[in-house]
This record gives structure tokens, C-alpha cells and sequence, in this order.
């Protein structure tokens, strides 16, 4: 693996998976409030109950976190993974006219946390079309 994937893997795959272990325990109060937000970009999450929601967002952020630091995972698989979850993300920036200006992509000061998703996007592309490592 080259130091630059290594980078790209390692520093995205620690921030997810301290920020899934981070919502392992969230307050039923909490989930509901980030359910409620999530459901801005991605409706059907309404369809869970918040404990449930919170837990799936949880393991689904370990999990990202986890193969994106796993060497055994490939870099295109875990981009993939990345740019899955990131799908989400991204949805909730650009379906709530809050998160951007008025030209609907750059951030307004609501959106700052989360335009850093759209770093995520380029980091799974990245990881996507990275060559495949040579065996010697």
C-alpha cells in the first residue's frame, strides 16, 4: 500500500470510527434529533425508531471506519464503503437548503460541518480508482 493511500485510509478510517464508538451509547434523545436531521436528505430513516437508527449509524460508521483501516480490505471496496455512507451525508447537505448558499453548493455557516463531506467524496473516489497494488 502506498504512504499516500495509507494516508487517505488511515486518517478517514480513525475519524469514522471514533465517531461510530463515539454513538455506541447515544441518549434516545440525541438519535431522535439526528434522525430528525438526517431525514432531510434520506426520508425513509423515519421509518426506524430513533434507538434503532442510532445504533445502525453507529455500526455503520465503525464498519467504514474498521475497513478503511483493515489492510486486508482493498482500497477499492473500502471506497466504496466510504462513498456509500457518504452518499447519505452528502444527500442531507445538498437536500437542506440551510446547509448551502443560495447557489446550492457552497456552504453557508450552517453547512461548514458538513461541506468536509464533500472531502470525504474525493477521498473515496481517490480510494476508488487507485491502482491496484503489484504483487512482488
Amino acid at each position: 500500500m502506498s504512504l499516500s493511500t495509507t494516508l487517505l485510509r488511515g486518517i478517514s478510517g480513525a475519524y469514522f470510527l471514533q465517531s461510530g464508538i463515539g454513538k455506541l451509547k447515544m441518549p434516545t434523545e440525541a438519535a431522535t434529533g439526528l434522525q430528525q436531521f438526517a431525514a432531510t436528505g434520506v426520508p425513509q430513516v423515519t421509518k426506524l425508531d430513533p434507538d434503532t437508527f442510532g445504533k445502525v449509524v453507529s455500526y455503520s460508521e465503525i464498519g467504514v471506519g474498521a475497513s478503511l483501516l483493515a489492510p486486508v480490505v482493498s482500497n477499492r471496496l473500502a471506497g466504496l464503503a466510504l462513498g456509500a455512507i457518504n452518499a447519505g451525508f452528502l444527500s442531507i447537505y445538498f437536500r437542506n437548503d440551510q446547509m448551502t448558499r443560495k447557489d446550492g453548493i457552497r456552504p453557508s455557516e450552517a453547512g461548514t460541518g458538513l461541506s468536509k463531506d464533500l472531502f470525504i467524496a474525493a477521498i473515496a473516489a481517490a480510494l476508488i480508482a487507485a491502482p491496484k497494488a503489484s504483487k512482488k
